[in-house]
């Protein structure tokens, strides 16, 4: 969240920089990694999405246990668990419509992801490990069994009508950008919501059927969760996160490397499911080792500033970041944020809004002010 927040006045201010330090090989390669990748592969950047998605599985975790305590019954919280789906998905509609002259209805965003699978999260909450693991694997192998067997397009398809592009021939040409069934999908259901024009395809190659392999991304937060808050002994749940971590990056560039499936975030392949589920447990595991072993915790204290009130942060990022930009424009100038050159100029302009959007933050946790669904 706060990489949102401190990228949000320039989503691409990394571009100008790269190519202000193009003699700069190591600066330019570790600039890419703060962007999304055009396809195959994996950057920093691309771990965003999967890293919200696992956090919602482990926060679920103690949550809902939490609700249980309190005595609430479980149709209660089922009820609870269908409205907070049915507002994510509304609202992450809301938020891609932002600025939008006609109407907008899609459903790529990370938040309306997270609504589409959250009933069925909460459907696997408090069941046995056994059958979690198997409902998350079942889900990745589904999906790429509904790639792999559908039939490719004919050799007349026009990629350039759909903002299509064939980056893979051979077996893996079934995860061309928008060739698909998931791109298929969309043509049907998006023309279903009242449009100004027929909806033809995602340029960036995002599909509202992503929220399938992403809810195994939940699942596996929703066990790790699970993991911390019934066993007792630290140095086993910090051994097991940790190989966990390990075995899912290692099966994720397996499938890769024996061409089954590509690492593509973009359509969220199984392979890169399993890929970007590892490194979070690698996270998590760096994480509690620090601040639940070794008591490291005064450093986070900016972290759980926003992390309390993720929804008004992410809401902030696309609504007020703007706004943000344009009045400290106004008082104080442009000038002020070309002190280090042009290439700099949109980096400063980030780091601004990203320190004022902290701000309120701060102020709203100062005051007990937090933003729930």
């Amino acid at each position: 969240m706060l990489l949102l927040a401190f990228t949000a006045a320039h989503w691409g201010w990394m571009v100008p920089i790269e190519n202000a330090y193009e003699n700069v090989p190591w600066l330019g390669s570790l600039l890419v990694q703060f962007e999304h990748i055009e396809w195959q592969g994996i950057t920093f950047w691309d771990m965003i999405q999967p890293s919200f998605m696992f956090m919602v599985g482990v926060s679920m975790a103690y949550s809902y246990a939490s609700r249980q305590r309190q005595g609430h019954s479980y149709a209660c919280m089922l009820c609870h668990a269908c409205y907070r789906a049915i507002v994510l998905v509304l609202l992450g509609v809301l938020l891609r419509s932002l600025g939008s002259e006609s109407t907008y209805w899609t459903l790529e965003d990370v938040v309306s992801q997270i609504g589409l699978g959250y009933v069925g999260l909460f459907l696997l909450w408090n069941k046995p490990w056994k059958i979690q693991l198997l409902a998350a694997l079942g889900l990745l192998f589904a999906y790429w069994a509904l790639f792999a067997f559908w039939p490719l397009p004919e050799s007349d398809y026009d990629y350039a009508i759909v903002d299509g592009k064939v980056y893979y021939e051979g077996f893996f040409a079934h995860w061309n950008k928008n060739a698909h069934p998931g791109h298929y999908f969309d043509q049907w259901l998006l023309n279903l919501f009242p449009r100004e024009a027929d909806f033809v395809a995602n340029d960036g190659g995002y599909n509202t059927l992503n929220f399938i392999p992403s809810l195994s991304t939940m699942i596996f937060g929703l066990m790790a969760g699970e993991l911390l808050r019934h066993r007792n002994d630290m140095k086993t749940n910090l051994y097991i996160l940790i190989t966990a971590g390990l075995l899912s990056i290692a099966i994720g560039w397996v499938l890769q490397a024996v061409g089954l499936c590509p690492i593509v975030k973009r359509i969220w392949t199984p392979s890169f499911g399993l890929l970007s589920t590892g490194l979070c447990l690698l996270c998590l595991g760096f994480l509690y080792a620090l601040i639940d072993l070794l008591k490291w915790q005064r450093w986070a204290w900016p972290a759980i500033i926003v992390g309390r009130n993720s929804i008004a942060m992410y809401c902030m990022i696309y609504m007020v970041a703007g706004w943000i930009l344009s009045t400290l424009h106004t008082h104080f100038g442009t000038a002020i944020f070309e002190v280090c050159g042009d290439a700099f100029t949109p980096l400063l302009e980030n780091f601004s809004v990203g320190l004022c959007l902290w701000m309120i933050c701060w102020w709203m946790h100062s005051r007990k002010i937090f933003l729930r669904i």
